[in-house]
């Protein structure tokens, strides 16, 4: 490794790192707007200058300059400072004072730059240039005149996303960023640019003008719009979130979050549900805590009690609920509401064995009727990410949808899973690294699950240091719920076969109701939606911001959210709802507090008791029917309104009839 002096500091630095890298891990901050250290570098912007020896008697990019073995640097030189001041003072000839008004006052790091590295005045007295504003559609508000053409917006785009529909056209002054064709960015991610724009040219049109960063609480949180787990940041005022910002975790999301996930948040305050409600003469009145819990305790089910977990769902909620029916001698307990009832005595067998992170490392990838670009737009980021870095080829088998980078379809007849077409048999055969991907549309095919299974041992997907048996979950409750045992033989209609007295739906929204029409169902959630209209009494819970929570993502990483505002009106955390109920039922729950359910709860799942990776021993299921009829498809048909928050967003709404459904002609209030 190199061995560089910073500033009269020798330090050893990583092969390959560069002068900026080099000054940073000396705990020298450089300053820059062009530089991310996820995205290429562009060396345009000139902020992270510094002077090196040996070398040319000038300041030089450190962004685009390798370390080598023997390098001076320096960055806090007379000339480096001149430099950086000059810098600056042109970056701003042409930046207008929009500061008071601009939605990124104080959090800009042109605001902070400019105080720290500038020279406090300017020269600057010639007419300033004027941009025309620029379309990227319903989240992405763009003041084009602000722009300093870092291309942080065009790269993350083109490297990211996968979507090449940001650039820059012109020269010189006359140089713009702007989507190509002047339309939405046909992007989950778009989001992200927001954050990357280092100046207020890009913010959040959701947002605007709703408040200053100093205004905000902020408070760590977990994502629930998929099951990858996003870590986020719920940043609220008073009783409302106002925006839901990535946090950075490597192993994870890295630091993007996908459009539903920080826009969605809008949908928390419409259609809740905030008192309880009994069905008196087949319509849903209002009623107290006290005459809903009796109306419940009146059903006399004995054991003949069912619960069905839905997807937004915490594991403290589910085991709850859980224990309540173990008290009433019942073990009718569900999760996969869709109506999915894949073999799960092997929980590695329906795991994402490869980790988020770890897919990158594979060298070859077979996608089964899953479409990773809205069922876990972040894994898919790490699948283009392998193509574009390491070559990773990738097969398809499956309805074909746009992943954002080459794939090779073979058909969406899921018999090929039995007899794989000899191009993709004789990639896995020779990989190192192959993987397979199984999406909630393969498990809905009989015989999908097995002949995948026998595929893993054929062609040794499961090796000494790599698992490449991957099946893909689109709901945060539900390897939470697997675990927690919400998996019945034969699935939720093996329960409704059972035609159980009474049901417990825990904001289970996705499931067919008509199938429990003779049920009396309790449903216990946050929006009024599908749940809600077939309940007979509503008991209102707390949404996934509003409460403490342990989630499980689809790579078996149990996350803890941490509670931001408080639910409104009569709504209550679903834990406390349930053991009130408990007493009135006469099944008293075991705990009286939330730190009593999370202790009862790690005692009875150890698993579940530290946030971290959970390692599940790899024993697949032998003798499942491995010879797959059908066709595969995608659960997901809309990606912006998969869930009941999701529904009631007015932003998804928005985005869903602009992006996919062509509905370009949006009508304006005045129109």
């Amino acid at each position: 490794m190199p061995k560089v002096t910073v500033d009269g500091v020798e330090i050893e630095v990583p092969q390959g790192a560069t002068v900026l890298q080099a000054a940073e891990l000396a705990g020298k901050e450089i300053p820059r707007f062009c530089y991310h250290e996820r995205l290429s570098i562009a060396g345009n912007c000139r902020m992270c200058l510094v002077e090196v020896k040996p070398g040319p008697p000038k300041p030089q990019a450190s962004c685009a300059l390798p370390a080598a073995e023997g390098q001076e640097i320096r960055t806090d030189s007379e000339m480096v400072k001149k430099a950086r001041e000059g810098v600056m003072e042109f970056l701003l000839i042409n930046h207008p004072l929009d500061c008071p008004i601009c939605d990124q006052g104080g959090e800009c790091d042109l605001q902070d730059q400019a105080v720290a590295y500038g020279k406090g005045k300017s020269r600057f007295e010639e007419n300033k240039r004027a941009v025309t504003e620029k379309y990227m559609g319903p989240i992405v508000k763009t003041v084009m005149t602000r722009c300093i053409h870092c291309t942080r917006c065009v790269r993350f785009a083109e490297e990211v996303a996968g979507v090449e529909e940001i650039g820059a056209i012109g020269r010189g002054e006359g140089m713009e960023i702007t989507s190509y064709l002047e339309h939405a960015v046909h992007s989950e991610l778009s989001g992200n640019v927001v954050d990357l724009c280092p100046v207020g040219a890009l913010t959040s049109k959701p947002y605007a003008f709703e408040a200053r960063p100093w205004e905000l609480t902020k408070t760590l949180g977990i994502d629930v719009m998929d099951g990858v787990g996003t870590n986020i940041r719920i940043d609220s005022r008073g009783r409302e979130v106002l925006r839901a910002l990535p946090r950075v975790n490597d192993d994870v999301n890295e630091e993007w979050a996908t459009d539903k996930t920080r826009h969605a948040i809008d949908g928390l305050m419409k259609r809740r549900l905030d008192k309880p409600y009994v069905r008196k003469n087949g319509k849903l009145e209002e009623a107290s805590w006290a005459e809903a819990f009796q109306a419940i305790a009146d059903v006399k089910a004995g054991s003949s009690v069912a619960a069905i977990a839905g997807d937004l769902v915490d594991c403290e909620t589910m085991y709850a609920a859980k224990t309540l029916l173990k008290s009433m001698k019942s073990d009718m307990l569900e999760g996969r509401q869709t109506g999915l009832s894949y073999d799960v005595s092997s929980l590695a067998a329906v795991n994402f064995n490869s980790t988020i992170a770890g897919i990158e490392e594979a060298d070859v990838i077979l996608l089964v009727s899953t479409n990773p670009r809205w069922e876990a737009s972040l894994v898919n980021t790490r699948i283009r990410k392998a193509v574009r870095k390491g070559g990773t080829k990738v097969f398809g088998i499956g309805p074909e949808a746009d992943q954002t980078y080459p794939v090779e379809w073979l058909g969406d007849d899921m018999g090929l899973l039995a007899k794989l077409p000899k191009a993709a048999a004789d990639a896995l055969k020779g990989a190192e690294r192959p993987a397979i991907i199984l999406g909630g549309g393969a498990l809905s095919v009989e015989g999908a699950h097995g002949a995948a299974l026998k595929l893993a041992t054929k062609y040794k997907l499961v090796r000494d240091g790599w698992n490449g048996f991957n099946v893909l979950h689109i709901g945060a409750s539900r390897t939470g719920g697997l675990m927690l045992g919400y998996a019945a033989d034969g699935g939720i209609k093996a329960i409704a076969a059972k035609k159980p007295k009474l049901l417990f739906a825990l904001g289970a929204d996705e499931m067919d109701y008509e199938a429990f029409k003779d049920s009396f169902k309790v449903f216990i959630g946050h929006h009024g939606d599908a749940g809600a209209h077939a309940a007979d009494v509503i008991l209102p819970g707390a949404a996934y911001t509003e409460k403490n929570g342990t989630y499980v993502n689809l790579e078996g990483r149990v996350q803890h959210s941490t509670k931001a505002i408080f639910a409104p009106g009569d709504a209550r955390e679903d834990w406390s709802i349930l053991r009130a109920l408990s007493d009135v039922m006469g099944k008293t729950l075991p705990f009286d507090s939330f730190e009593e359910l999370r202790a009862k709860m790690a005692k009875d799942h150890p698993e579940l008791a530290a946030e971290g990776l959970v390692t599940f021993e790899w024993s697949p299921p032998t003798g499942l029917p491995d010879k797959p009829k059908g066709q595969g498809v995608h659960p997901i048909k809309d990606f912006y309104l998969t869930n009941s928050i999701a529904r009631a967003s007015a932003t998804m709404q928005r985005c869903s009839a602009e992006l996919l459904h062509a509905d370009d002609e949006l009508m304006e209030a005045a129109e």
